[in-house]
């Protein structure tokens, strides 16, 4: 039995009976007619009472059928959740599998392929730009290394090593930035 009070069963001799939830619906002696104004106000024009009836009749019936699919849909997603959790497939599980799906997808849409093969174009011609760069670099500093302003820098720079090797020799511990041979400690900075 439902926890409703309704057999859901289709097979059931007791299907698509109404629960005590329905009490708002107007109900008739058996055998008796219910007036028009009762059942929700006058006929409409060129419906007669016998019509009316029949379609009041229909109108139960096709919500008693609702009301037994809505609880066997529910009893089935129930059934379905419980087959689920046996298999082990966990909502988060799902989800990986619909995402994984969808990735798939995406990826082998026509949007997707055109992008990924601009993006390689764009990614060639920028490591192209860069090989380009970087040779330009290099000979721009061979040049510049072979200008008259580098040699000049480079023999001063030859040149002071041999004194600041001599005179750290002679001078024994002591300081080369203070002329004045005061310690580092009265430095301003």
């Amino acid at each position: 039995m439902d926890p409703g009070g309704q057999d859901i069963n289709l097979n059931s001799p007791n299907k698509g009976l109404l629960s005590d939830n329905m009490t708002d619906v107007p109900v008739c002696p058996a055998g008796t007619r219910m007036p028009a104004d009762a059942a929700g106000g006058a006929l409409p024009e060129g419906l007669t009472e016998d019509e009316a009836e029949e379609l009041r009749s229909d109108l139960l019936k096709v919500e008693e059928e609702i009301l037994t699919l809505r609880q066997v849909l529910g009893a089935k997603e129930r059934h379905a959740a419980e087959l689920k959790r046996k298999l082990g497939q966990t909502p988060l599980n799902q989800l990986k599998l619909n995402l994984s799906k969808s990735l798939h997808e995406v990826q082998m849409s026509n949007a997707y392929k055109k992008t990924q093969e601009t993006l390689s174009t764009a990614g060639q011609k920028t490591t192209a730009a860069l090989s380009t760069m970087g040779t330009a670099i290099t000979r721009k500093l061979g040049d510049m290394r072979n200008s008259a302003t580098f040699k000049s820098f480079e023999e001063r720079v030859a040149n002071l090593k041999p004194r600041v090797s001599t005179d750290e020799g002679a001078n024994g511990s002591q300081n080369l930035h203070s002329p004045d041979n005061k310690s580092q400690d009265s430095a301003p900075f």
